[in-house]
C-alpha cells in the first residue's frame, strides 16, 4: 500500500490538472446524486481525491468529509475547499479498511475506487457498517471483466511492478451481485455507454 500510495502522491499534480473525459456523463452523476442529498445529511467520500466531486457536493449537504489516503492529494483538495469558501467540508486521510463503522453516515460515496481494491467485496461490506439503515451507497466504478479493450492489458501491471495501484477485472453483472449481496437494494445502476463506468445508487436494507 506505501507503494500505491507514493503513485497517487507522485501523479496529484497531473491529476489535478486533468479534464474530466465525458463532461455530460459526470454531470449527470452529480445532479443524480444530488437528488438524493437532504440539507439535513452527513455524507462520506472515499477516494475523494483532490476534491472536484466533494466541493461541489458539500453545499447540500449538513457535513461532508474527504477521505483519501495520498496526502499530497489532499493537501489539493484543502486548497480547493478554501479557495471555494466551503466550510462544511472536511478531509482525512485514510484507506478504506482503517476507517470507523460506527453507522453514523447517511450516505457514502465511492467514486472510481472500487476496481482498484483488492477485495471488492469486503471493501462494500465495511461501507455497509459506516451507513445508517436506508442510508445511500454511491459508486462510479470502471467494469472491464469479459472486455477485450485496452484498460484490460493494465490488469496484471500491479504484480509486476508496486508502484502501480491494482486494477480488478470484474463485470457489471458482478458489480452489482456485490452490492446486493452486501445487504443493499439498487435503486438505480447507469452506464453512460459502452466501456464508461458505471455509476450506482444503492439503499441499505433496514
Amino acid at each position: 500500500m506505501a507503494d500505491t500510495r507514493r503513485f497517487w502522491n507522485l501523479l496529484s499534480g497531473i491529476y489535478s490538472r486533468q479534464k474530466i473525459g465525458d463532461e455530460n456523463a459526470y454531470r449527470k452523476k452529480l445532479a443524480k446524486t444530488q437528488d438524493h442529498f437532504r440539507p439535513d445529511m452527513v455524507v462520506r467520500e472515499i477516494g475523494c481525491g483532490t476534491g472536484t466531486t466533494a466541493v461541489i457536493h458539500a453545499p447540500h449537504v449538513a457535513d461532508y468529509e474527504g477521505v483519501d489516503f495520498s496526502g499530497k492529494m489532499l493537501d489539493i483538495a484543502r486548497t480547493r475547499a478554501a479557495d471555494a469558501g466551503v466550510t462544511n467540508l472536511t478531509f482525512r486521510q485514510a484507506a478504506l479498511e482503517d476507517l470507523d463503522a460506527t453507522g453514523n453516515f447517511d450516505a457514502v460515496l465511492a467514486l472510481s475506487l472500487l476496481h482498484l481494491l483488492e477485495d471488492r467485496d469486503a471493501g462494500i461490506a465495511h461501507v455497509a457498517e459506516m451507513l445508517k439503515p436506508g442510508g445511500l451507497f454511491i459508486s462510479s466504478t470502471v467494469c472491464i471483466g469479459g472486455t477485450n479493450g485496452w484498460l484490460k492489458v493494465l490488469g496484471p501491471i500491479p504484480r509486476a511492478f508496486s508502484l502501480f495501484p491494482i486494477l480488478k477485472h470484474f463485470t457489471r453483472a458482478e458489480l452489482e451481485a456485490s452490492v446486493q449481496g452486501a445487504g443493499f437494494e439498487i435503486v438505480e445502476s447507469w452506464q453512460p455507454k459502452e466501456g464508461a463506468s458505471v455509476f450506482i445508487i444503492a439503499r441499505k436494507s433496514g
